[in-house]
């Protein structure tokens, strides 16, 4: 009789398991076989006495271009017109960076326009007082 617990692994509702090992396992899961999307891993395991555990794990894959929206926020109310910026770039092969269009252009946020225009505001106040101060 085996001392160890076996274990089947399995990926979302799949009736054919990814494997069927004996405890302790390393493997490697390749998500590029996946369609994007929220996927989970389910692992099925057994004890040498016949008892059962069941353990599922979600995760999302997203092998394809990586795509940003910028202007619509999800489940937001609009009206209008709206302008969308609108990124889609992708890793490579993972072996060579990619500089050009590996990064999603944004524009600049309202609060580092604030913090400039203030900045600024002080410093012209700054040198308009230290300009008229009598000698």
């Amino acid at each position: 009789m085996e001392d160890r617990s076996s274990v089947i692994i399995f990926i979302d509702d799949d009736q054919q398991p990814v494997g069927s090992f004996k405890s302790p396992i390393n493997f490697e899961l390749d998500t590029r076989k996946l369609p994007d999307g929220e996927h989970f891993l389910r692992i099925v395991s057994q004890d040498p006495s016949g008892k059962e555990g069941i353990r599922k794990i979600p995760f999302t894959v997203r092998n394809g271009p990586d795509i940003t929206v910028e202007g619509l926020q999800e489940n937001e109310v609009v009206d209008g017109v709206l302008p969308i910026m609108v990124s889609a770039y992708g890793k490579g092969d993972q072996k060579i960076f990619l500089i050009e269009g590996s990064e999603t252009p944004r524009s600049i946020p309202n609060w580092i326009w604030v913090l400039h225009i203030g900045f600024g505001g002080w410093a012209i106040y700054y040198l308009l007082t230290q300009l008229f101060i009598a000698p």
